[in-house]
């Protein structure tokens, strides 16, 4: 069986790596971050400083098969720039994590990355702001990433004003595109109020 379990189910191994800068952050003050991350998934992380690399480990037995992937997200999430705090919303029922490579836009220039990264953050940060506070969603602009964590319909609406503004959308444009869209999932989730995201209410 190797390192597969029977059917559609996650490796009990992965590898991933993260910024060397992150991996502090990653183990946390007397390894707390570590500990945490492993107790809440019931897995192993064997973290290299020297390299950036961490392999998560599980046991075939553990209780949740699927605490592989939510540590690699974790891991993944605390890489690209979320604070330990905001990644572990990761650790709630239906959220995801999404990861928007920049170069993949404007390609090698340093330039481009850096005027592009200027408009997600916004004068101040506000346009960042302006996203989480209208999707419901965490964003990190780290590096050449953006990165998104919410459920489903934040993650939708919050990577569509991003990528706007990518484009070359106008701020104005953009927060226009928010407000309707954050009254489209308050009407959505009007006859479901037990779901409705807190940033929303």
């Amino acid at each position: 069986m190797g390192d597969r379990w029977l059917g559609d189910v996650p490796k009990s191994k992965l590898y991933v790596k993260i910024p060397m800068e992150r991996v502090g952050v990653l183990i946390g003050e007397k390894g707390s971050v570590k500990k945490q991350i492993e107790e809440a998934t019931s897995t192993k992380l064997n973290i290299d400083s020297k390299t950036g690399g961490v392999e998560i480990t599980q046991d075939p037995s553990a209780p949740d098969p699927a605490g592989i992937l939510k540590a690699r997200d974790l891991v993944l999430a605390i890489g690209r720039g979320f604070s330990p705090q905001r990644a572990f919303r990761l650790l709630e029922e239906g959220q995801l994590l999404e990861i928007i490579d920049l170069k993949q836009h404007v390609g090698d220039s340093k330039n481009a990355l850096i005027r592009v990264k200027g408009r997600i953050i916004g004068e101040n940060g506000k346009a960042r702001r302006t996203i989480e506070e209208y999707s419901g969603a965490y964003i990190s602009v780290y590096g050449h990433t953006v990165s998104i964590i919410g459920d489903y319909d934040q993650v939708r609406v919050a990577r569509e004003a991003i990528e706007m503004l990518i484009r070359g959308a106008q701020h104005g444009t953009v927060y226009r595109f928010l407000e309707k869209a954050r009254r489209e999932l308050k009407r959505r989730m009007l006859h479901y109020p037990s779901f409705m995201p807190e940033d929303l209410l």
